[in-house]
């Protein structure tokens, strides 16, 4: 049996396929009912076109300089490659954010809508938006807090007319995901969104089963990260 550490990023990401192939239909879902991100954040331009390569659309990056070094030239090369902001965006980045990123995981607070919505006017484009839920309420981490999640939706929604698709959350560390995913799947219920953003490579077949229609995925497709 080949060494996991030694197999190649399309092995891995063939792997990753099949195990969340499973999952969707154990839940009951069509195998492309969940759209995997490979989280391709600190990794190599190589790394990115050997996923591309092998198939993969769905890139996830945390930071906006980053993504602009290293898909700027790909995502022409790559028409239908789709790239996800999975980290924290600063106002002052918000243009630059949407004029790059297809998808923007991170909309947690009132000031960033505002930035994004003028961004998306400046620009004449609309990334999709998901709400980022600090859904452990960890004082460390960034997200909306889940008391707050319905009224910053509607304010989303009617104030600044954005149009947000989904949530996102990460649980807190070395606990039991399942009671965050339910309340994030909950929560996205009751304000009627379609997409949840949930799970990584520790925990993406359970995230499915509790209803993710996005997981990132980056160490299970690209082995542990380089040093910076």
């Amino acid at each position: 049996m080949s060494d996991p550490a030694t197999l190649s990023i399309a092995a891995r990401l063939a792997t990753v396929r099949a195990q969340l192939a499973e999952a969707a239909r154990h839940a009951g879902h069509s195998a492309n009912a969940v759209t995997l991100v490979a989280v391709s954040k600190t990794q190599p331009v190589s790394a990115i076109e050997a996923a591309l390569a092998a198939g993969q659309r769905d890139f996830g990056e945390n930071r906006v300089q980053e993504a602009q070094s290293k898909f700027s030239g790909l995502k022409a090369r790559y028409p239908d490659l789709r790239l996800h902001l999975i980290g924290p965006l600063q106002t002052n980045k918000a243009r630059d954010a949407v004029r790059l990123f297809d998808v923007i995981h991170t909309l947690d607070r009132p000031r960033l809508a505002e930035a994004l919505a003028r961004a998306m006017e400046q620009e004449g484009r609309r990334p999709a938006l998901l709400v980022e839920v600090n859904i452990g309420d960890e004082p460390q981490k960034a997200g909306i807090a889940p008391a707050d999640a319905d009224g910053f939706i509607a304010d989303c929604r009617a104030r600044w007319r954005l149009a947000i698709t989904g949530l996102m959350c990460i649980p807190p560390a070395d606990a039991d995901p399942t009671p965050h995913f339910t309340a994030l799947a909950a929560l996205a219920r009751r304000n009627g969104l379609a997409e949840l953003s949930m799970g990584m490579s520790a925990d993406f077949p359970l995230a499915v089963a509790h209803g993710a229609t996005l997981v990132r995925v980056g160490t299970a497709i690209f082995g542990p990260r380089p040093r910076a």
